[in-house]
């Protein structure tokens, strides 16, 4: 019998902080069935200790106290997997699958956490190539022979200009370089399709970084789904994070850069997407937004 699952997805930026001011009442009232975390600096018990009765699964980082991701569910997972690329790869405590059993049919469902990057410095901004390139590879993996497959989580990349309210300002900073969005065209483009990429967002120098065709260039689409802006159409946002300066949240100057995206054979039966903003600055329990949507399975 067909099931409808609610999952979420929230960077935590810290699970024991975002326990201490608020999360279980956000929990209370979303009602997730699958929450998949980011960002939660801890171990294993302190994810236990914030989310009572859950089935939890976590990756670490390598370094303390910072990155980790998790995945909590109300009944547990067949299976759970962190590999992603080859040994070289930094992905440590920045992705984790498992697999959900409901009724004659398996549901992958993935909590990410892509590397900021930073455009002007190359150890930082390498690992987040190498991450993308990863998971350019990953996803075909996952959505073969009609897979149902979930990659949610901070994936660090606005991916057009109605998912960053600056977008002029940020065409050359990480998180909206014309190469990081071209990821996302290729995984968003309908399945071998060619890539077309976007034009250019400005002038001179500006379009030159902005255009992101010049690295779509032969590439077909791999046919995942953005459920977030398929749910919410050619709209600014909705954005899921703000930063903690100034009044970015108060005059909703923010990033989409919180994300389901869904296998082909998953997203049509996607429903009642949305971002559980907080009313108010003071009753944030982090400077992200939870995203939901419900999935029929089974």
């Amino acid at each position: 019998m067909p099931r409808s699952v609610r999952i979420a997805s929230v960077n935590v930026n810290g699970i024991r902080a975002a326990a201490r001011n608020g999360m279980a009442a956000w929990v209370e009232a979303a009602q997730p069935d699958i929450i998949t975390l980011q960002e939660v600096r801890a171990e294993l018990e302190h994810l236990e200790a914030a989310l009572p009765g859950w089935r939890v699964v976590a990756d670490a980082s390598l370094q303390k106290g910072r990155a980790g991701v998790a995945i909590a569910s109300r009944e547990e997972c067949s299976i759970s997997r962190v590999e992603l690329g080859d040994d070289g790869l930094e992905s440590n405590g920045r992705w984790i699958e498992a697999d959900f059993e409901f009724g004659d049919e398996t549901l992958t469902v993935v909590s990410a956490y892509v590397f900021t990057g930073e455009a002007e410095t190359p150890a930082k901004q390498d690992p987040k190539w190498a991450f993308l390139d990863a998971m350019e590879r990953r996803l075909p993996e996952l959505s073969a022979d009609g897979g149902l497959a979930l990659v949610t989580g901070d994936l660090n990349v606005g991916h057009r200009p109605l998912d960053i309210k600056n977008w002029r300002g940020n065409v050359a900073k990480a998180g909206f370089l014309a190469r990081e969005r071209a990821y996302f065209d290729r995984f968003l483009t309908p399945e071998g399709e060619p890539v077309t990429g976007q034009e250019g967002l400005g002038r001179g120098k500006v379009a030159e970084l902005s255009d992101t065709r010049a690295f779509s260039e032969g590439a077909t689409g791999l046919g995942w789904v953005d459920i977030g802006r398929a749910a919410a159409g050619e709209v600014d946002g909705p954005y899921s994070w703000w930063s903690m300066r100034g009044k970015a949240f108060d005059n909703d100057s923010g990033w989409r850069i919180d994300y389901h995206l869904a296998s082909p054979a998953l997203a049509p039966r996607a429903s009642g997407y949305r971002v559980d903003r907080a009313p108010s600055y003071d009753t944030r329990w982090s400077d992200h937004s939870p995203v939901v949507a419900d999935y029929t399975v089974g």
